[in-house]
């Protein structure tokens, strides 16, 4: 094992560097501003069973230290991936390309799974319980144990490789939905996705957002995700993959000392494209610097 190999749920990284689906596209986005294949995955947008538009615009606003989004799930679905995109990623990347994969009913996530599963190079999914920009299933899935507990029973059946299950924030525990989603069989749990927000603007007296309300992400909401991440690591016995406002080297060490396996990179992106190709290097610097042999020797250290 290498300096900074982790393994979550099966799946071995070369180091615990994602990025978050969302934010990254399909990699190929990335590919003239950094090495994407220096990182330890990819996560791709989120994938549904059929195509879906979004939400209307306007769906971003900046906000003080983060950004809302409300882009609402857009993409081409599972098929359009299957048969133009995977092909040229597979083809182009050597790094892990994981799958995160979204639907309105328990049915839509099973499917997604049974149509994604013969891809070879597909060795992972991150089912997203915990989008709170669509009006039906993503979120309304993740807020409740029995819920959540039913996505992932139904996605472990058709789905015989990691499955990572995405937790939202906004809800009263997440440790009782890890746990949930822990004991129906998930390989790994992430969290946390972008918690609920809201911005006006005064002049024109109205949301700046289409649909109201958003997900907030970015350095605002770091604090709350690190706990998260921390109360979550010491309640289960599988794999915590932590994101949220990661920005620097120091960010994504908060999180392994939180008890983080892997972490992911989101809104940086849009900021610094290269952001994560420099934290995998930072955090070679720091197992350098500091005498580890692997970077698993300070996770989980509070």
């Amino acid at each position: 094992m290498g300096t900074l190999s982790v393994n979550i749920g099966g799946l071995e990284l070369q180091n615990p560097v994602l990025t978050a689906s969302g934010t990254f596209g399909y990699g190929e986005e990335y590919e003239d501003l950094m090495n994407v294949n220096s990182l330890g995955g990819i996560i791709v947008k989120g994938t549904t069973l059929l195509p879906r538009e979004g939400n209307p615009g306007p769906r971003m606003a900046e906000t003080p230290a983060g950004m809302l989004n409300a882009v609402g799930l857009q993409n081409k679905g599972v098929d359009y991936f299957i048969d133009h995109i995977y092909p040229r990623i597979a083809e182009k990347f050597s790094t892990e390309i994981i799958v995160n994969v979204a639907g309105s009913t328990v049915a839509d996530y099973e499917k997604v799974c049974e149509k994604l599963a013969p891809l070879p190079r597909i060795r992972a999914i991150e089912v997203n319980i915990s989008c709170p920009n669509v009006k039906q299933g993503g979120m309304a899935f993740g807020t409740t144990t029995a819920g959540a507990a039913e996505v992932t029973r139904a996605v472990r059946k058709a789905w015989p490789k990691t499955v990572i299950m995405k937790l939202s924030p906004n809800v009263t525990s997440i440790v009782d939905i890890a746990k949930a989603v822990e004991a129906e069989g998930a390989d790994c749990v992430s969290l946390i996705n972008t918690l609920m927000g809201m911005a006006i603007d005064v002049e024109r007296r109205r949301p700046y957002l289409s649909t109201i309300t958003g997900g907030l992400s970015g350095p605002a909401v770091k604090p709350v995700a690190v706990r998260m991440v921390w109360q979550v690591a010491k309640a289960v016995g599988i794999p915590v993959i932590g994101l949220g406002g990661i920005a620097s080297t120091r960010d994504a060490l908060e999180f392994i000392m939180a008890g983080a396996t892997a972490i992911q990179i989101g809104t940086a992106n849009f900021i610094d494209p290269s952001i994560s190709e420099k934290v995998a290097k930072g955090l070679a610097e720091y197992c350098a610097a500091n005498g580890l042999k692997s970077i698993t020797e300070i996770r989980g250290i509070i």
